[in-house]
């Protein structure tokens, strides 16, 4: 509709307004070559006090719904037309609505109906088919053609046909082809017959039904006064040896009376033009616009070249004419086949190969298998580090949170905010810096001593509460599994020595758990032979490391969450006591 308003020169669009039950905002469309704005509305009634000057409503909902929602809209003081494009509605529920349009002077199109037109103005939803058709039919410009149908696809090629031999349509409408439409083809008939700058009228009817007979007697009684071409389709009806349901649920024959035969004859009777097939139609059209045209009373219409509707980017780049930049890279996924890969593993092999989430994260975050030692060693450091108890800065954020009634996500970001240098994020530098000692072939206490001139603490070392006759569990037990299972662990045991020497310094600088699973992840990806050096500095320094912290502490802090919302804990008031107060 949009782009019908563009090509026919509207300055604004026809569409003031979408109503989606339940939602509201904008809905971002283009107008030519303009991106703009259509509000979307929640309500029938809150889209008419919003556009009081938009008289026709348009309604594409389902056959199940339809009938209400038009009720509704005609009851607007604002809507004059009401346009149903269901098919299938319910015949009782249709004609109440055709009772109620017309004790108020409204209109109903359809239902089963493409819609309506008018040429270098409006159209109504689907009607006319594509851009090239419509540019083909010319309908960019108002013609002298008053064109009605029951049949809305019929309707798009008749808008072809009648471009073809005459200046085009002016006004055209499908009607709709349910038992009960919403309007006949005489009101439109004698419609058109009271607009000036329609000059002939064609009419494509259908067997079924007796609406073509209501324009025979308006013929007859002389109501209309100018040329009708007229035609009505299913004469192949007779063929059959018993009734056929022609595609409309009005499109069925009933008896003589309906057939397109005696319609046809009908019609021709009381003065309207009737070719002896459809294939003639064109002809009968074109012979009636000419002898308008000589008798002077179609005056020649100036052609004028439509602008060009701007190509939609993913039709230009499907067709090859464009190319445009992506805006996101992405590896380590891909889900626009049947099934989302993983590094390229399809989800199905992940689960019938009995893959872990230590398999996962292998995938996602190095991008290869890695091998079991290594996926389970991963798994070993999430459910080593998935909580630490209540009391952990961590812990404690996401409980207050919690307690202040707040939901899952905030609670759980309150918490991961307490990551970095001093809580849990320093896996990354413990593997950064024994690694350049490492590396450097600095001896133990070079290593210290020179991190004590730089002012740094040596991360992965020092503890709060374990002692070196006291060592945490966790580091005892990762230490244990890479040893029994790691081809090498020069980088473990590099920082046990540096462990000694801190020892002989203060009885609680030992290693702790993020010391060791820095060291050790560096001994996973060096001894793994999968990495390159370079990768391996560049895991290190993105931050991949502490990445496996902060997914382990989810665990908990979510735990924590569902653990205070359980017991109902009221909200967190620090107590007095434990605040030193002073000046």
């Amino acid at each position: 509709m949009l782009d019908f308003d563009f090509l026919c020169g509207r300055e604004t669009p026809s569409v003031a307004g979408i109503i989606n039950p339940g939602a509201e905002g904008f809905q971002k469309l283009f107008f030519g070559q303009e991106e703009i704005a259509i509000p979307v509305h929640s309500t029938v009634e809150a889209a008419c006090a919003a556009h009081p000057t938009a008289d026709v409503f348009i309604n594409f909902a389902s056959y199940r719904s339809a009938a209400a929602s038009s009720n509704l809209a005609l009851k607007q003081p604002t809507i004059r037309v009401v346009a149903i494009i269901a098919e299938g509605v319910p015949e009782s529920d249709t004609k109440e609505l055709i009772a109620y349009a017309r004790s108020n002077n409204k209109v109903v199109i359809g239902p089963a109906t493409v819609g309506g037109i008018q040429a270098g103005a409006f159209k109504i939803g689907d009607t006319a088919g594509t851009i090239d058709n419509i540019i083909q039919s010319k309908l960019y410009r108002p013609g002298s053609v008053g064109f009605v149908s029951k049949s809305g696809g019929m309707s798009n090629e008749l808008y072809n046909t009648i471009a073809r031999v005459t200046d085009g349509i002016y006004e055209g409408i499908a009607i709709g082809g349910d038992v009960f439409p919403g309007s006949t083809l005489s009101d439109h008939v004698l419609r058109f017959n009271n607009i000036p700058q329609v000059k002939m009228i064609v009419v494509l009817g259908e067997l079924g039904g007796r609406d073509e007979y209501s324009l025979v007697e308006a013929l007859k009684a002389g109501k209309i006064s100018k040329p009708v071409c007229a035609w009505v389709s299913g004469t192949c009806a007779r063929l059959f040896k018993s009734e056929v349901q022609f595609g409309h649920a009005g499109a069925k024959s009933g008896g003589e009376m309906e057939s397109a035969q005696a319609k046809n004859q009908a019609l021709q009777d009381a003065g309207a033009i009737v070719p002896t097939s459809y294939e003639a139609f064109e002809i009968s059209i074109k012979e009636t616009f000419e002898k308008l045209a000589e008798e002077g009373k179609i005056s020649p219409i100036k052609e004028i070249t439509p602008p060009q509707i701007p190509e939609d980017l993913n039709t230009a780049i499907k067709s090859g004419k464009v190319r445009a930049p992506t805006h996101i890279i992405s590896t380590i996924s891909d889900d626009r086949g049947e099934e989302p890969c993983y590094a390229g593993v399809p989800m199905s092999s992940i689960v019938e190969k009995g893959m872990g989430i230590g398999d996962v994260i292998s995938l996602l975050w190095f991008k290869r298998s890695l091998p079991r030692y290594c996926t389970q060693f991963i798994e070993i450091c999430v459910m080593l580090c998935a909580d630490h108890g209540p009391c952990v800065s961590g812990a404690h954020n996401t409980i207050v949170t919690a307690r202040a009634g707040k939901d899952l996500v905030s609670s759980l970001v309150s918490g991961l905010l307490t990551i970095g240098p001093r809580f849990g994020g320093a896996i990354d530098d413990a593997a950064r810096y024994f690694k350049d000692a490492y590396d450097r072939k600095l001896s133990p206490y070079e290593f210290v001593e020179s991190m004590k001139k730089k002012g740094i603490r040596v991360p992965g070392i020092g503890h709060r509460i374990k002692r070196g006759d006291n060592r945490d569990k966790r580091v005892e037990l990762l230490q244990l599994f890479a040893r029994t299972n790691f081809p090498s662990t020069k980088y473990m045991e590099y920082a046990v020595e540096v462990e000694t020497y801190t020892l002989s310094k203060a009885n609680n600088l030992v290693m702790n758990v993020d010391g060791a699973i820095g060291t050790l992840f560096l001994d996973l990806l060096a001894g793994s032979g999968m990495f390159t050096k370079q990768e391996i500095d560049e895991i290190v320094g993105i931050g991949y490391l502490n990445g496996l912290f902060v997914l382990a502490r989810s665990i908990g802090l979510i735990g924590h969450t569902f653990d205070q919302k359980r017991l109902k804990q009221p909200l967190y008031r620090h107590p007095w006591e434990d605040v030193l107060y002073t000046k």
